[in-house]
């Protein structure tokens, strides 16, 4: 049993194309996570702790940290760093706690890296990990309940915010209202590690947390805030008197409920980031996401800007359905229809997903380095093209998209937004023209 303070550090590493001081990303694109500050909400109270909270995506991690326990939130593309941090702090006698998605969708390989592991969502398992470890009885595994809801009373405490440094981010008001989405896309992450059941806050509880920030701009982190239109709409309304600024993430079924797209709207929706993937049909359904409809894409264009609603629109190279001549299909669209700010990454099959289970049965799986895992390299053999194919049309598209001549016709129409769209484009600017400086996958390219 320990006596006293137990001195807990919190971090999130990065891969390298995020990392503190070497990575592409620059603070101007930074805005605050909330898996750290939310877990230092939930430390208990009979658990004195000391604690530090470090995001190496805007600081650096001291390998001479002075802690009991630390305790890591992990992507995929940051295992192999988390994994490396791992066996150092636990060379010096610190017991290291690993969770997050990656740990929820790969558990044997993470629990072999760990003292504990904590998969799915945690509100309810890292106390119990914290109280165990009071008492020098730590798990080596901590598990998501069936019945985990975030509706339950002490599983939506509002985050620490103010333990991560406010000048090192754009903002540190970011907040969520849901998890989980209710599709199934073959890609993705979410229904493989937390299934496809929706997860609610109150909103009641939503609104208090962003009235006690006092934010009037914010970033909302849900995956899918309208997965659930009767919740989104209830939370629309309850934003209307606060008279806040936002942006947040959203599917093109937004467009399908005038009422729901009018909320949106009128709760004070500044931007919305949209998964439109591709602009081909046959790409859409190799990757199970059929319910895009690119023939509708122009007007949802038309209906967001209408309402003075900047869109953040992204789109993944590298399907099955993809052919060499899609990049410039997406960079023309893009162009045509002045998506606000395009989004590019290349197909990435996480391990634990349909899309990684059905290329590894084919052999087309080019590398396991995890660090390569970040949806800007090429980590697999593409169908109708090859690999340094589409590492090359996935640069050459970013490049396209933001350069000058192509910033400034995006920005030709008129939008409320401007000044904060140009510095968006500006910060990709500099992201799309440094990615080869990130490329150091060795043997993936062929």
């Amino acid at each position: 049993m320990m006596a006293g303070k137990i001195r807990i550090a919190l971090l999130s590493p990065k891969g390298p194309l995020y990392k503190h001081k070497t990575g592409i990303f620059r603070k101007s694109l930074r805005v605050a996570p909330l898996t750290l500050t939310t877990l230092a909400a939930l430390i208990p109270e009979d658990v004195p702790a000391e604690l530090r909270l470090i995001d190496e995506g805007v600081d650096d991690i001291p390998l001479d940290l002075d802690a009991d326990l630390v305790g890591m939130t992990v992507i995929t593309g940051s295992s192999t760093r988390a994994y490396e941090l791992s066996a150092h702090f636990r060379s010096r006698g610190i017991k290291v706690v690993l969770g997050g998605p990656h740990v929820t969708l790969v558990p044997d390989e993470a629990s072999r890296h760990a003292d504990s592991i904590v998969t799915g969502y945690a509100e309810e398992t890292w106390p119990e990990l914290l109280r165990d470890f009071k008492r020098g009885k730590m798990r080596p595994r901590y598990s998501q309940s069936p019945s985990f809801s975030l509706a339950t009373p002490g599983n939506h405490p509002f985050p620490h915010r103010h333990l991560l440094p406010k000048s090192m981010y754009k903002t540190r008001n970011t907040f969520e209202a849901t998890r989980g989405c209710i599709h199934a896309c073959e890609f993705c992450v979410v229904p493989t590690a937390w299934g496809r059941k929706p997860f609610h806050k109150p909103v009641g509880q939503v609104v208090e947390d962003i009235r006690r920030t006092g934010a009037k701009h914010l970033v909302f982190y849900d995956l899918n805030l309208i997965a659930d239109p009767e919740y989104a709409k209830e939370l629309f309304r309850a934003l209307i008197p606060l008279k806040v600024q936002w942006f947040g993430l959203s599917t093109t079924f937004v467009n399908r409920d005038p009422e729901l797209l009018d909320l949106t709207a009128k709760s004070g929706c500044m931007g919305l980031l949209v998964g439109f993937e591709s602009v081909s049909r046959a790409s859409l359904a190799a990757v199970k996401k059929g319910f895009n409809k690119p023939d509708d894409y122009p007007g949802f264009i038309r209906e967001l800007h209408g309402r003075g609603i900047a869109l953040m629109g992204t789109f993944v190279f590298g399907s099955d359905g993809d052919t060499p001549d899609s990049f410039a299909e997406v960079v023309d669209f893009v162009q045509e229809h002045k998506i606000d700010l395009p989004r590019y990454s290349v197909m990435t099959p996480f391990p634990g997903t349909p899309l990684h289970t059905r290329l590894e049965a084919s052999g087309r799986i080019l590398t396991k380095d995890w660090s390569q895992y970040d949806g800007q390299h090429v980590v697999f053999q593409p169908k109708q093209m090859t690999a340094k194919r589409l590492q090359e049309g996935h640069e050459w598209a970013w490049k396209r998209t933001y350069s000058l001549k192509h910033v400034a016709g995006r920005m030709l129409r008129i939008m409320p937004h401007w000044p904060l769209i140009l510095t968006a484009n500006f910060g990709y600017r500099f992201y799309a023209h440094n990615l080869g400086r990130f490329y150091t996958c060795q043997g993936g390219l062929v």
